[in-house]
């Protein structure tokens, strides 16, 4: 099991501590994009003229709108390999199926050359008889 460390992180000009079991370069990333969203919201008039509370929840409200439609293109994603996955399968059957039809196929044809070589020799044969009866 990985070790769980704590790192100190700046957001919003302030030094917090995280704890996790992802990495430092992970909760670092969490830090960065946390300071990014406070970034955007600043640079809205009305996002700095609100109460810190508020502030607080329309930070929440954008980084769940941002969680929501990642969760929707993953989604997304996830149904698109589904289909993806069965049109594969899919192809697979019917190439399996054009295979048994080609080998199928294949043994039609060297048994239609056997045929074919059976009545070469059966017209030989009878050509060869005709032969001799017409020399007697």
């Amino acid at each position: 099991m990985a070790q769980k460390i704590n790192i100190p992180v700046v957001i919003g000009g302030k030094v917090y501590t995280l704890s996790g079991y992802e990495g430092e370069d992970y909760l670092q990333n969490v830090a960065t994009y946390i300071n990014g969203k406070i970034a955007e919201c600043k640079t809205s008039e009305q996002y700095r003229r609100m109460n810190t509370e508020y502030q607080g929840v329309l930070l929440a409200l954008n980084i769940a709108d941002d969680f929501f439609k990642a969760k929707e293109k993953a989604d997304e994603i996830a149904r698109d390999d589904t289909e993806k996955e069965q049109q594969l399968y899919d192809l697979r059957h019917e190439v399996i199926e054009a295979q048994i039809k080609h080998e199928a196929a294949l043994k039609l044809v060297e048994e239609y050359k056997e045929q074919i070589n059976a009545l070469q020799r059966k017209i030989v044969q009878l050509e060869a008889e005709k032969d001799r009866k017409n020399d007697k």
